[in-house]
């Protein structure tokens, strides 16, 4: 519990701008499968993650060259690549190195862009950042 209660006050308190990222090898690159950018869709909109370069692993596990992916949906602008990837309806987690999800999207136009990001979901440097694309669910 002591051991807990440490982490919890090192990480409030320690600048997460001091963490040092992962290095991405230079090749490497997170990209968006399906859909296809201007694709419309309708729900539930499955998006598959593609991933070139390096390989998956959970957050939380240390292995060289891997990380996990984010989903941003519509956000604007493209969060900080210097600090970790916060979590909410607009930044998902996959955090236990899923590569693809269904979601339920108001009908309209939206944006999907993927980060790959390491175990403490800071985003490799280089980052990893798809191409962002433009969905219309009807």
């Amino acid at each position: 519990m002591l051991k807990r209660m440490m982490f919890i006050l090192i990480c409030t308190l320690y600048p997460w701008s001091l963490w040092a990222a992962s290095p991405a090898p230079a090749n490497a690159k997170a990209y968006i499968i399906s859909p296809a950018n201007g694709a419309e869709v309708t729900n539930p909109v499955t998006v598959v993650f593609g991933l070139k370069g390096m390989g998956i692993a959970p957050a939380g596990v240390e292995k060289a060259n891997t990380g996990h992916h984010h989903l941003l949906i519509d956000v604007e602008p493209t969060p900080s690549l210097d600090k970790p990837i916060i979590k909410d309806d607009k930044h998902q987690h996959f955090g236990l190195g899923q590569t693809e999800t269904s979601l339920t999207l108001s009908p309209g136009t939206h944006t999907l862009q993927l980060i790959f990001a390491d175990k403490d979901h800071l985003p490799h440097q280089p980052a990893l950042v798809s191409e962002k694309i433009t969905i219309k669910v009807k």
